[in-house]
């Protein structure tokens, strides 16, 4: 098969699944997710993607009726399922069906949703043009919640630009991407935003930072601006499918493109520890 489909023990194509319109996803937004990046039926970080998934469920009350190893066998039969080298894997807890009311009901169990569809990797030659919006999201971004309009609102303002993401900040701070963490390249130091409430922490994104660390190159995780992203020697974006992308423009305006090197250095080894994560766990 090329995609897959699963809810809550029921597996087939995605276009033929359904799901309640009880579920409290449909009505509230009420649940989580995460996304993985798999190669020949492994899913890389694996356990990191799956105790995120975990910590995002215990934030908001969610109980989940299985282990995290339990889990992980449900998602690698899904992967497995699938053709094709690359793919990627999406999952989904909602607070699970129940009549629509605010509050969480009673004895409901939750639900599970996952898909998988192939998904190749990225040319790593290819450099991104951005754009930049205010970060209107709420103060709990560190959750990997399905309450993503804020993030479709912007994602949909880079599509209509012809930009791959969109940067946002809360004033003159830059916090994250749409979609994406966003790091910069300055003086041979790599700066990104500490994993506060104000971010998701990436997955890519602590990755980049072991890559950094590894290669000897110093990492601050600090505040910084859009005046200090426009003046960057780089300007990169991290995400789980893409690793790590470095921009060309924003807004039109040229940025980065003057530490190359040392992004190619940071990408090369992500992928690297990619490719040896999958061959380790075959």
């Amino acid at each position: 098969m090329k995609s897959i489909g699963y809810y809550n023990g029921k597996i087939g194509p995605i276009e033929e699944l359904t799901m309640p319109i009880t579920d409290r996803a449909c009505y509230f937004g009420d649940g989580v997710y995460d996304v993985a990046y798999c190669n020949s039926g492994v899913m890389f970080a694996a356990e990191e993607h799956i105790d995120r998934f975990f910590r995002s469920c215990g934030a908001i009350g969610i109980q989940l009726p299985y282990t995290k190893e339990e889990l992980h066998a449900i998602l690698s039969d899904l992967v497995s399922r699938v053709e094709g080298k690359e793919t990627l894997i999406y999952f989904q807890a909602s607070r699970g069906c129940a009549p629509r009311g605010h509050a969480f009901p009673k004895d409901t169990p939750p639900s599970l949703m996952a898909t998988v569809t192939q998904c190749p990797m990225v040319d790593p030659e290819m450099l991104v043009d951005l754009t930049e919006a205010e970060d209107i999201r709420y103060l709990m971004c560190n959750i990997k919640t399905i309450n993503l309009l804020p993030s479709v609102l912007a994602s949909q303002k880079a599509a209509e630009r012809g930009c791959f993401e969109t940067v946002l900040h809360r004033g003159e701070i830059v916090t994250e991407c749409a979609h994406s963490n966003v790091s910069i390249l300055k003086d041979g130091v790599l700066i990104t935003h500490p994993a506060d409430n104000y971010i998701l922490p990436g997955i890519a994104r602590a990755h980049l930072l072991l890559a950094a660390k590894a290669l000897g190159i110093p990492v601050e995780e600090r505040r910084y601006t859009m005046a200090e992203l426009k003046d960057a020697d780089e300007v990169l974006v991290s995400s789980t499918s893409k690793f790590c992308l470095a921009a060309k423009t924003l807004d039109g305006a040229p940025i980065g493109g003057k530490d190359r090197e040392t992004y190619k250095r940071l990408r090369a080894h992500m992928v690297d520890e990619f490719y040896a994560y999958v061959e380790a766990h075959k």
